[in-house]
């Protein structure tokens, strides 16, 4: 069990909506909560990091690229009870835009694949409900 599960208090989440040629990157994820789903990449923000930091660590983290993170995009509540009802995630998630600068994708850290899609792949792949939420809220999709 992470420290991030069934948290004392509420957790930061940062990520980073990148699109590069019409096409947006996305991660497959590789950890709960959403494990085996599509999602813009992110994490849990660090002490001391300002959102601009910690989504440019993460991006590098989770994919090997560089990014140059400019304002919010999009913010949101996440929260995921067990079966018993007891929390078991709860994120305050803060999506910022990012230019690309630099590097070739690689999945790592908790990432199990990551992708430039188009809109159209969007059909054929399975994304976090809040991830549907946040491509609709930049009308990035339907």
């Amino acid at each position: 069990m992470s420290k991030r599960e069934y948290p004392d208090c509420p957790r930061v989440g940062v990520g980073v909506i990148v699109i590069k040629d019409d096409k947006i990157l996305l991660v497959k994820r590789g950890t709960d909560p959403n494990k085996g789903l599509w999602a813009i990449p992110g994490g849990s923000l660090e002490l001391g990091e300002t959102l601009k930091e910690g989504a440019e660590r993460e991006i590098r983290e989770e994919t090997g690229i560089v990014v140059d993170v400019k304002r919010p995009a999009y913010a949101f509540d996440y929260f995921e009870k067990d079966q018993k009802g007891k929390i078991r995630f709860h994120f305050v998630i803060v999506d910022m835009w990012a230019d690309y600068v630099r590097g070739e994708l690689k999945a790592a850290d908790d990432a199990i694949e990551v992708r430039w899609l188009s809109r159209e792949d969007l059909n054929n792949i399975n994304l976090t409900v809040s991830t549907v939420e946040v491509l609709r809220n930049i009308r990035f999709c339907h």
